[in-house]
Parts: C-alpha cells; sequence; structure tokens
C-alpha cells in the first residue's frame, strides 16, 4: 500500500513537476512537457491566457509562446483532435485516434448504439451528408477555410451547440478525420484536408484495431497519471470504462503495470512504473484546463483539493470566482486565486484570493513571487490585489 504523501508525488511527477526547470526554456522543453501530459487541452477563454499556453508555464516557467505556435502550426510537430477534449496532440500520436475518427464517420451507416448521442449524430449526418460532400469539395478547391467562409455555412443550423450549418458540417468531418485543423494567428480554427496537415506515412499506414488502439491510449494515460483508477484513465482521453479496465488488465499481465492501494482511499489503483520518488518543491499556478485539475474527483482524492470552475455559474452564486487557478506549493494545492489578464493596463488583476487548510505564511510569499512571474510572461507590467478572499491581506502584505 502507498501512502497519500507517494501517492500525491507520483501524481506530480508523471506530470513534470519533478524535471528540473529550465535556464531558458526551448522547443525541446516543450516537447518533453506534452510527452509528459500527452496532450495540452485547447480552449478559447483567454481572460488571462489559454490553456495551452499555460500548461508548459506551470513546468517550465517562463517561456516564448511563439515556441509553442511554431511547434504546433509551422513545424506540424502536433494536430488537433478531440483527446481528452479539444486538445493539441504529438503527431506521432495520431495513428491511435484514427479508429475513433473511422468509427464516427460510421454514423453515417448506422448509430453506433441506441443511445441518444449515437441516435442524434445518424440522424444528423444521414440528413446532411450531401452538404458536407459539398463542404469537403471547397476545403479541396479552395485550401484551408473557417467555418464562416463556407457556402452557406452562416445559415443557423438545426441547433447543435448554436453552431451555424458550416460549422456543424466541418466539425463532423473534423471529427470523422476527413479534414484536420489549423489556427490562424488570430486563433480562429480552420479546416484542410488530412493529406496537406498529417505526414503522408501516417495516413498510408494501416489503421491501427480499435484494441490496440485503445491499449497505446490507456498506456499513455497511465504513463501521464502514475497512479490511477479505472476511472482516472478511462476519462483521461475518453475511452469507455469497460474496454479501459481490460486494457488495464492486460497491461498487469504483461507486467507493464502493477496494482495497489492508496492510504485512505477505498478501492484499487494501477501504478506505472516510476523510479525513485524524489520530494518536489517547486510553486506553480495550474489553470482549470491542466490535467491535474480537468478530474475534479481524482483533484480530490490525491489532493484533497476540492475545485469546481464556475465559469457558467451566475455571478452571484459563485464561491471563488470566475477563472480560478490552483496554487501548488510543493506537493499539495495551498490557495487559489481568481485571475484576470488586463492587458489594456498591463495588470494581473487577482479578484479573489483563498488559502487552503493548510497554507503557511511561506506559501503566501511563494504564491506573490510566483504571481509576478506570471504576470511577466503574460507580457504585464505589474500586479494587483483586490480585497476579496480570506487570503487577500496576507498576500497583500507579503
Amino acid at each position: 500500500m502507498l501512502s497519500a504523501s507517494e501517492a500525491r508525488r507520483i501524481a506530480l511527477a508523471a506530470q513534470g513537476f519533478a524535471d528540473p526547470l529550465p535556464t531558458k526554456p526551448t522547443k525541446r522543453h516543450l516537447r518533453r512537457v506534452i510527452g509528459r501530459t500527452g496532450v495540452f487541452q485547447i480552449d478559447s477563454v483567454n481572460i488571462v491566457a489559454r490553456p495551452q499556453f499555460v500548461v508548459p508555464y506551470s513546468r517550465i516557467g517562463p517561456y516564448d509562446p511563439k515556441l509553442l505556435t511554431d511547434l504546433a502550426y509551422r513545424d506540424r510537430a502536433w494536430f488537433e483532435y478531440e483527446a481528452h477534449e479539444a486538445s493539441l496532440i504529438p503527431v506521432e500520436l495520431y495513428p491511435l485516434f484514427r479508429p475513433r475518427m473511422h468509427a464516427f464517420r460510421e454514423h453515417l451507416h448506422a448509430p453506433r448504439s441506441k443511445g441518444k448521442w449515437d441516435m442524434r449524430m445518424h440522424a444528423y449526418m444521414k440528413k446532411e451528408r450531401p452538404y458536407m460532400d459539398a463542404v469537403l469539395a471547397q476545403i479541396t478547391e479552395h485550401g484551408a477555410l473557417s467555418a464562416g467562409e463556407l457556402n452557406d455555412g452562416g445559415r443557423s443550423g438545426p441547433g447543435m451547440w448554436n453552431w451555424s450549418r458550416g460549422k456543424q458540417a466541418v466539425e463532423m468531418l473534423f471529427r470523422g478525420g476527413e479534414v484536420a485543423a489549423l489556427r490562424r494567428p488570430s486563433f480562429e480554427r480552420v479546416y484542410d484536408l488530412p493529406e496537406r496537415v498529417i505526414p503522408k506515412g501516417l495516413l498510408d499506414a494501416p489503421v491501427m484495431e480499435t484494441e490496440d488502439a485503445e491499449r497505446g491510449l490507456v498506456r499513455l494515460a497511465m504513463s501521464s497519471l502514475g497512479i490511477a483508477t479505472v476511472q482516472d484513465v478511462a476519462k483521461y482521453y475518453r475511452t469507455p470504462v469497460a474496454e479501459t479496465k481490460r486494457r488495464l488488465e492486460e497491461l498487469v499481465d504483461a507486467h507493464e503495470l502493477t496494482r495497489t492501494e492508496v492510504e485512505g482511499s477505498t478501492g484499487a489503483a494501477y501504478l506505472a512504473k516510476v523510479g525513485k520518488r524524489k520530494p518536489i518543491d517547486r510553486p506553480a499556478l495550474v489553470t482549470p484546463f491542466d490535467p491535474l485539475l480537468w478530474d475534479r474527483s481524482r483533484a480530490l482524492r490525491v489532493f484533497g483539493f476540492d475545485y469546481r470552475i464556475e465559469i457558467y455559474v451566475p455571478a452571484p452564486k459563485r464561491i471563488f470566482g470566475y477563472y480560478v487557478f490552483g496554487f501548488l506549493s510543493g506537493e499539495r494545492f495551498a490557495a487559489r486565486v481568481d485571475l484576470k489578464g488586463d492587458r489594456q493596463a498591463s495588470v494581473l488583476r487577482v479578484l479573489a484570493s483563498w488559502k487552503e487548510a493548510d497554507a503557511t505564511p511561506g506559501d503566501v510569499a511563494a504564491l506573490k513571487t510566483e504571481l509576478a512571474s506570471f504576470a511577466s510572461f503574460l507580457g504585464l507590467e505589474r500586479v494587483e490585489i483586490s480585497a476579496r478572499g480570506d487570503l487577500a491581506r496576507a498576500l497583500r502584505r507579503a
């Protein structure tokens, strides 16, 4: 049985928090980070910075964001797809997602189940496939296009996420692997043929069997989690729970994983092969879309950090704030801060700050230093701390 402290250390090391901080981060360090996390989740919320830029910062400190943009969209070292959610993924992992793409396309012929979502997708694709083919023809002829640039693309569709007809069609093509995604400097997503985005060798390779792809994704998830339950692993790449359990047991039988238990937790967990577990002693601001926090139940179980994102909660009902970062101090979350990047005033605004039960004066000082570093990374000149929250007074005085 592992102690709770050992489990936290393993989880943090698997995510790259035990790696040495580089003096001058390079593309090599960004590749190392995504090698640890497996994905960078993409989100359009830009009140502070988009999460795909913050996840590496949390692990390697201030770096040039252009390095990430170049890797993803100039070097084509990463590609976009629905992994955990919309994500950047190392392009060499493309084969693991092709069975998922092919399965999605099968909705045109028959729903995969009688579930509401599968039936809805089947009905949509049966009705809209002629238009989807017309969209595909436009992209083939004209090259990368945004949803709004498609013929008839601005007309309202039948209500899926309030997307336009063009957006719905091109997103279905994207999820089925018939087009690939790129980004313009404005962050607008555009769509092109896979052969113009994905290396030829990956496209020409035979499509993997679904079970082999699932096994690969489960193996990757375990590498990024270090220690995890079946549910933890299934959530990482959205693999079916029953299949995830089978793949984990296969990896145990192959001596790639071991079963274990963690002090204070109920049920079995799986443990990846780990080296010497050194103490982790560094501060880090962690975005809500970080793999360390996106599974809220795991954050509570492993770190004792009860986190809920409140973006979609009406303002009067929010407890901690709109866009709250966790503050990791060593091997525990010591505080949380509601942040906003005021680019016009060049200020990182701490709209509220809250302490966890075991926060120390040293944690407060470390948080203030980390906020200054983060502001500099964002290109902001100073930090302003509002009075809201039970940590605000101490943080302002630190």
